[in-house]
């Protein structure tokens, strides 16, 4: 599973290009094929939170992250190749200042996020986002991995 394209593609899409939009997209198809997971949906939670975030979205961004970090709460700290302990620390740190700039009535600009990776720990994975990271960018692979 960790090792699935999609979810390393995700990780791509997340960690460098930061295009959220696109990694939802991945990251819903794994979510669908692998029986909608809490933990998968809690990644594709935290991807839309950001895009809605950086659409100026900041009610729906706060909706979306408190879900992921409703979901993801339930997992260990380390799942699927990843620190899942971290990912939540960082979600809950960009969320916690929206959350009081959207209570104190959103005066002035919002506040700026602290830029989120999801730290890839399993040396398996890391190496296979490596070599996506290295791929050019219209060289996707193909559904079967090839």
């Amino acid at each position: 599973m960790a090792t699935d394209p999609k979810f390393v593609r995700f990780l791509v899409l997340f960690n460098c290009d930061r295009d959220y939009y696109e990694c939802h997209d991945v990251m819903e198809e794994l979510w669908l094929e692998e029986g909608r997971s809490r933990f998968w949906q809690g990644l594709l939670q935290v991807a839309v939170g950001l895009h809605h975030y950086e659409n100026d979205n900041y009610t729906g961004a706060v909706k979306l992250l408190r879900a992921a970090l409703e979901k993801l709460d339930g997992y260990a700290d380390a799942e699927a190749g990843i620190d899942v302990k971290r990912l939540r620390e960082d979600a809950a740190a960009v969320l916690a200042p929206l959350e009081a700039w959207l209570a104190e009535g959103s005066g002035g600009h919002p506040p700026e996020p602290e830029p989120i990776e999801i730290r890839v720990i399993d040396p398996q994975l890391a190496g296979l986002v490596a070599a996506e990271t290295a791929r050019p960018h219209g060289d996707q692979p193909r559904a079967d991995g090839e």
